[in-house]
Formats: C-alpha cells, structure tokens, sequence
C-alpha cells in the first residue's frame, strides 16, 4: 500500500515588533492551514500564555479524534441502515504538565450525543463505536486511551 502524505502551513503571528528578544516579548499565537484551506487562527494553551479565545495544539488534537470518529460512526451507520439525524460531540482530554512544561494526554472521552431516527436498535449503533478504533486513522496514531460514552435520542 502506498503511503498518504498530508501537509499543513504554521505561521506564527506573534511578533509585536522584537521578535523573541525575551519571553514576555511576544505572542504565542500562531495560524494553521491546509493548502487550500482557510487559515484557524491558534494560539498556546492559557495556562502557558496563550490566548483563550483561540484553539490551541490540544484542543486541535482532540477536535481531530472526535472529527474522525464522527465521520466513521456516520459511514458505519449509514451502511447499517441507521439514520443519523444529527451528531454532536463534547469530547473531554485529560492531561498532565510535568517540569519544565512538558505535557501529554493521559486519556480521553469522546461523548457523541446522537440523534437517530425512530425504530433505531441502539445496540447496533453502540456497537458501531467499538470498530470504529480499529479504523479510525487519528485513534490508531495516539498513544493514549480513548473511551466512548454516547447518548442517542430518537428524532
């Protein structure tokens, strides 16, 4: 099989005219983008100085693990002959800071809420969450565990 080879562009936009000259000297904001694709404007996490108002490389991580589970569990699901009405996800990361600042996810929890059409077995469609890590290509590249605690409504 041949490999896939993505890209992306990061920009910092944080110079306030010193560049780096000291710490305190400048933001630790910054922009990502895909050829092609508008730029998200991104920043470091608040608790290392980065603005809160921006997505930071954590949130992007796990925004990413729930993005891709969506879109299997909707492929899946669609080839069960289950109708997603609607699909929305919370998920939650928790991590650890070690000296120096050094950090890392511990886990995480994808909670999908669901909204599926009536007659819907719902035991299929949890089941459908269980495949999903054997295929999901961000799932199956990080080191930490992922759990699943979905909710459905029928609409």
């Amino acid at each position: 099989m041949d490999d896939q080879v993505f890209t992306s562009h990061i920009r910092w936009t944080g110079n306030r005219g010193d560049g780096t000259a000291h710490y305190r000297a400048y933001d630790r904001t910054w922009d990502v983008a895909a050829p092609g694709k508008a730029p998200i404007p991104c920043s470091n996490d608040p608790m290392l100085g980065g603005d809160p108002a921006k997505m930071n490389p954590e949130d992007l991580l796990l925004s990413a693990l729930a993005g891709c589970h969506m879109l299997w569990f909707l492929h899946y699901a669609s080839d069960a002959g289950i109708v997603v009405l609607g699909y929305e996800d919370s998920p939650h990361g928790v991590g650890e800071h070690g000296a120096g600042g050094a950090g890392r996810f511990l886990r995480a929890e994808l909670r999908p809420r669901i909204t599926v059409a009536a007659g819907t077995d719902i035991h299929v469609a949890d089941a459908i969450h269980r495949r999903i890590h054997e295929v999901c290509f961000i799932a199956r590249s990080v080191s930490f565990p992922v759990g699943i605690r979905a909710r459905y409504r029928l609409g």
